[in-house]
C-alpha cells in the first residue's frame, strides 16, 4: 500500500491530464455545458450501482452530503464549467490553462488563513520557478491575438481558479472524512445541478452521438471523473492542501506530452525547457517539511 500512495501523485497528474485530450476530442459534438452535464450523469448512474451492488460500509449524514455537492459545485461546476465555457466562447486553450496555472498560487494563500497551514519560503519559489515553467510550456501555444480574449473570458477563467482553490479547501476542511464513494456521488449531483441548470439557460443540448464522441466522454467519465477524481480526494486527505496544488504545475507539461504524440502538436525546445523548470518546482515543494527544532518552535511562538 505505501508503495502505491508513493506512486499516486504521478498516477494523479497523468490521468488529471487525459482531460484536457478528451475534451479536445469530445467538444466538437457537443455543447460544452451539455458535454459536462452528460458525463456527470454517467458518473452518477455508475456511482449508483456500484453502491447498490457494494454497500458502503456507512452512509452520508445531511450535513455530509451538503458539503460534498458544495465541494463538487466548486471542483467540477464552477472549475471546469468556467473553462469549458471560456474555450468555447473563443479564448485560447493557452491561454485559459496559464490563467489556471494560478491556482496553486491561489490555493496556498487561502489554505494558509483557512486550514492553518504554515507556507514557508521555500513553498512560495517553488511557486514563482512552476508559474515559469508552466509558462515556457504553454507560450508558444498561448496565441495572444486571439479575439475570444474578452473581459468575460478572462473573468470566467478567474472565477474557475477560484473555483477549484476553494473547492479543494473546502474538502479538506469540511468533507475528507467522510466515506469515499458516497462522497464522491454527491459531489457530482452538485455539479450535475449546477451544471444543468447553467446549460438549460444558455446552450441547445444538441449532441452528435459519433464513435469519437462516445470514446472522449466514456474516456473523461472513466478515468477523469472516476479514477482521477478519486486519486485528488486521496492526495487532500493525507496531505496539506497547499503541495497538494503545487502538482497541478506538472499537468500542462504532461498534456504537452500527449497532445505531441496523440495529435503532432508541435513540441518546441523552450517546451521542454519548461517542463524540466516545472518538475523541479513540484520536487521542491513536495520535499517533506524539516522538523524544527525547539529554538525555532519557540522563536515562532
Amino acid at each position: 500500500m505505501s508503495l502505491f500512495l508513493k506512486a499516486v501523485p504521478a498516477i494523479f497528474v497523468l490521468l488529471w491530464s487525459t482531460g484536457f485530450i478528451g475534451s479536445k476530442m469530445g467538444a466538437p459534438y457537443a455543447e460544452p455545458l451539455t458535454f459536462l452535464v452528460l458525463r456527470y450523469v454517467a458518473v452518477l448512474v455508475l456511482l449508483g450501482l456500484s453502491m447498490i451492488i457494494i454497500r458502503p460500509p456507512r452512509g452520508l449524514t445531511m450535513r455530509e452530503r451538503g458539503h460534498a455537492m458544495m465541494v463538487g459545485m466548486l471542483i467540477h461546476g464552477l472549475y471546469l464549467g468556467g473553462v469549458f465555457w471560456s474555450i468555447s466562447r473563443g479564448m485560447p486553450a493557452g491561454v485559459a490553462a496559464l490563467i489556471v496555472g494560478l491556482q496553486p498560487l491561489i490555493t496556498a494563500v487561502f489554505a494558509g488563513a483557512a486550514l492553518g497551514e504554515r507556507i514557508d519560503l521555500r513553498y512560495w519559489i517553488g511557486m514563482a520557478v512552476g508559474l515559469v515553467g508552466i509558462s515556457l510550456v504553454l507560450g508558444p501555444k498561448a496565441g495572444l491575438a486571439g479575439e475570444g480574449i474578452t473581459a468575460q473570458t478572462v473573468g470566467m477563467c478567474l472565477i474557475a481558479v477560484l473555483g477549484i482553490s476553494f473547492g479543494t479547501i473546502y474538502q479538506k476542511r469540511y468533507a475528507q472524512q467522510m466515506e469515499m464513494r458516497g462522497g464522491v456521488f454527491y459531489q457530482y449531483a452538485g455539479a450535475g445541478a449546477f451544471t444543468a441548470l447553467a446549460a438549460f439557460f444558455t446552450e441547445t443540448g444538441n449532441v452528435q452521438w459519433t464513435g469519437e464522441f462516445v470514446f472522449a466522454l466514456g474516456w473523461l467519465v472513466l478515468v477523469l471523473s472516476l479514477g482521477a477524481i478519486s486519486l485528488l480526494m486521496l492526495l487532500i486527505r493525507k496531505g496539506e492542501v497547499s503541495r497538494v496544488a503545487g502538482l497541478f504545475y506538472l499537468v500542462p507539461a504532461a498534456t504537452a506530452i500527449e497532445g505531441y504524440f496523440l495529435f503532432g502538436e508541435e513540441l518546441a525546445l523552450i517546451q521542454i525547457v519548461g517542463m524540466v523548470i516545472a518538475i523541479g518546482a513540484v520536487a521542491l515543494v513536495s520535499r517533506p517539511r524539516r522538523p524544527q527544532t525547539k529554538q525555532e518552535e519557540a522563536a515562532l511562538s
